[in-house]
């Protein structure tokens, strides 16, 4: 039976009354990445977000950013190799001891926004990133773009990685993400989403704005969170590949979390 890991970035608030729909998702995703207050977040709401977690089963990751909460971690910038894995450590390792302290493993990091989208095509950040990853915990697995740096240095490394494709988003012919700053770069349609999810995770390949067939690997799917359809694309996404005899599944090594989510 094919399997998949579907994933959203939650925690991407401030303070404990507003995680929005963050524990209504966890119903129907494996795994969640929660920001650690560099772009997003702070600690009650890690803390918070992370207890949540627990009591749904989910697989946790850290979801570490530039230190940008006025542009939400989507400015690019420009931090030498040892500045960007002091601010990788740091992260990881404020949300991995609030997971210790609940009872629980950390199981992943996937780096959010403009650290995710440079390292993608930059293969000295991929590098750093993936050797902050392994100096602290060479267990966890790193969650990076499909066919990117950040997939192919983790690898040299020895860490175990997910490929990950987009529900909501659209490509450009050489793999990556449309950017944000592009008018059709969001899939707003969650029928159209499902469509592209059902491609990519049966064929791996994603058909590129331009109407080209792309190849990538699919092994864990992303859903924004913080998208103003993310519960219903959720929800549907998940009974879609259900319908389809596609397991939803996390991807780790961490507290057994090789399980599947209950298809009742």
């Amino acid at each position: 039976m094919l399997s998949v890991d579907l994933n959203c970035d939650m925690g991407e608030s401030f303070g404990a009354w507003r995680m929005g729909n963050d524990a209504e998702l966890m119903d129907y995703v494996s795994s969640v990445n929660i920001a650690c207050g560099f772009h997003a977040g702070d600690a009650t709401t890690m803390r918070r977000t992370v207890e949540t977690a627990v009591n749904k089963g989910v697989a946790i990751g850290a979801h570490p950013g530039y230190p940008d909460l006025q542009g939400f971690g989507r400015r690019d910038m420009s931090l030498s190799n040892e500045e960007a894995s002091d601010i990788v450590l740091y992260q990881i390792s404020a949300l991995k001891g609030i997971c210790e302290a609940a009872g629980v493993q950390l199981n992943h990091v996937k780096p959010h926004g403009a650290l995710y989208n440079r390292a993608a095509k930059d293969a000295g950040l991929a590098k750093t990133i993936a050797s902050a990853v392994k100096m602290l915990d060479p267990d966890l697995v790193l969650y990076g773009l499909s066919g990117s740096f950040l997939i192919s240095e983790a690898q040299k490394f020895g860490l175990k990685t997910a490929s990950e494709v987009f529900a909501d988003r659209r490509y450009s012919p050489d793999g990556t993400l449309v950017p944000r700053t592009c008018a059709n770069a969001l899939i707003d349609d969650v029928n159209a989403a499902c469509e592209q999810v059902l491609q990519m995770v049966r064929s791996q390949t994603v058909t590129s704005a331009d109407g080209n067939s792309v190849v990538i690997k699919a092994d864990t799917i992303c859903i924004h969170g913080d998208g103003p359809h993310a519960l219903d694309f959720a929800h549907t996404i998940k009974n879609v590949l259900l319908e389809n005899k596609i397991e939803v599944r996390s991807i780790g090594t961490k507290n057994n979390y090789e399980f599947a989510i209950n298809n009742s």
